[in-house]
């Protein structure tokens, strides 16, 4: 009897806290990446039991099974012009004026496509009701206005941890001091460095204030006329969910609806397509695992880079499996293996993988530090350039400027990786940390949403920084007071002093006393 009623209690207090929820789940980019996790987190939700409506540009072949999902597919010639043939190289000579610039565009683009679209217009339309509302955080703030129009809590998603795109919206400390912009490499313990970092970061939000959100403003007005502005809006966010670890990303601030869930989308590893597994076990010294992952494709090399890493990887040892998009490598040596798609997850839990040469996107780094495998990153752009330095400042891998790529530094840097031991057992060591979790991470991603609806979007989470306008924020209005008082006081003092002086001056003085 006792049993019975503990089993009872324990389904009571457990069990019925957990109810499956209505959610939206909102991913507008058409790019590999950024969809896989979108796709990981919503489908890892359905799977807890939850009904999701996911609005994307790929859609679903294989839907769990548990819970509900349901893709709403959004189209357009945006993401028709993202395909295969696309090269993204070039966006590494971009200044960080022009890359700015550029996502500007990219992000009215994504915002117009995904509010105009007639299968979104039918959804906003509908009586559908959800309790929560996940939106992917990627320059389109105009898409906040679907949580407002279904009266539902605000999740935002990042799928490269926090940064200076996201942590305004959440009063998220980031002093530029030491948390380094996207598209530097920076020391912070180096003056020029710091002075570089400020001027983007400086140049980032005022081009966010300026231009950015404006656009998105105007945009979203045009299909909700009575919403908020988007200045209320962005700041309205019940929670966060950051593709972010301590074991991948450097140590930082964090408020408290701020939750890292990195590694999130790893899956246990898969057995290996025969003729891979056959490669991988049949290579006495190792292989070299080389992709530059989805976006940028390895076939839109520029040639003198591609015959930089054709000829280091004839002189080496070890076999090489390269992610290559063509049927044809020109000038393949004998220990090269190509392949249009890899399971990238699979092969590096392998142990004959020695180093992964990366691009330096998150889902690879994370991957790479989840299985222990040392990298050599060479990066273009974006969150790339500080995961390539986060690598070599923990000393767990190497990186090389994509536009510094030459042979030399190639071969150095990949026989230091190979033969020096203390990068894979750094990343050994940073493995451990990823894999010491009290929970999963989509079982963390679980927990808070459930506590955002519990709680009505756990306005108690929501910094006091968020109600003060910017100036308040830094205290330049303290700052403005005291240099104004003791400006007052130091006239003051002068006027004094003058007056003092001056009646000094302008006194007599007493006769001297003649002698005879």
């Amino acid at each position: 009897m006792n049993v019975v009623l503990i089993t009872i209690a324990w389904v009571l207090v457990v069990v019925a806290p957990i109810r499956s929820a209505k959610i939206l789940g909102v991913f507008p980019l058409h790019t590999k990446s950024h969809y896989f996790l979108g796709s990981s987190l919503m489908r890892g939700l359905a799977e807890k039991g939850h009904d999701v409506t996911v609005i994307n540009t790929r859609g679903e072949k294989d839907p769990p099974k548990n819970g509900t999902y349901r893709d709403i597919i959004v189209t357009s010639e945006l993401t028709k012009s993202d395909g295969p043939g696309r090269d993204l190289f070039p966006i590494h000579r971009l200044s960080f004026i022009t890359y700015n610039l550029y996502m500007n565009t990219l992000g009215k683009m994504i915002t117009e496509t995904t509010l105009s679209h007639h299968e979104v217009q039918n959804l906003v339309y509908s009586d559908e009701k959800f309790d929560i509302v996940i939106i992917e955080q990627f320059v389109n703030d105009g898409l906040k206005v679907l949580a407002h129009h279904f009266q539902a809590p605000l999740v935002l998603f990042s799928t490269c941890g926090s940064n200076s795109w996201i942590n305004p919206l959440v009063g998220n400390p980031a002093p530029p001091t030491y948390i380094p912009e996207q598209n530097i490499i920076f020391d912070p313990r180096n003056f020029l460095d710091r002075v570089k970092n400020v001027l983007i970061y400086t140049f980032g939000l005022l081009n966010r204030n300026l231009l950015f959100f404006p656009a998105q403003n105007e945009i979203m007005k045009k299909y909700f006329p009575e919403a908020p502005d988007l200045d209320v809006l962005n700041y309205n966010v019940s929670l966060v969910l950051l593709n972010s670890h301590w074991s991948t990303n450097m140590a930082v601030p964090r408020v408290p609806n701020m939750v890292d869930i990195g590694g999130f989308h790893i899956k246990p590893p898969k057995g290996l397509p025969p003729n891979l597994q056959k490669f991988l076990d049949e290579a006495p010294e190792g292989v070299v695992y080389f992709s530059m992952g989805s976006a940028l494709q390895s076939s839109n090399l520029a040639t003198e880079k591609r015959e930089v890493l054709l000829r280091v990887f004839a002189k080496l040892k070890h076999k090489v499996l390269w992610k290559w998009e063509d049927e044809v490598l020109p000038g393949r040596p004998k220990n090269v293996q190509i392949g249009k798609w890899l399971p990238q997850q699979d092969i590096l839990a392998h142990p004959n993988v020695k180093v992964f040469i990366t691009h330096g996107g998150l889902l690879s780094f994370t991957e790479s530090v989840y299985h222990g495998v040392p990298v050599l990153a060479i990066p273009v752009y974006g969150d790339q350039i500080w995961n390539a330095a986060e690598a070599a400042t923990n000393g767990f891998g190497r990186y090389i400027l994509y536009k510094d790529l030459d042979e030399g530094e190639l071969e150095e840097a990949l026989d230091d990786v190979l033969n020096n031991p203390k990068y894979r057992d750094n990343m050994k060591r940073r493995s451990k940390i990823m894999r010491d979790r009290r929970y999963s991470p989509i079982d963390e991603a679980d927990y808070w949403i459930q506590y955002v609806i519990r709680h009505q979007g756990a306005p108690h989470l929501r910094i006091a920084g968020l109600d003060l306008p910017w100036y308040q924020y830094l205290s330049l209005d303290v700052v403005a007071f005291v240099i104004g008082v003791t400006s007052l006081l130091i006239y003051l003092l002068y006027i004094l002093i003058s007056f003092v002086v001056k009646k000094i001056r302008k006194t007599p003085h007493s006769n001297k006393t003649k002698t005879s």
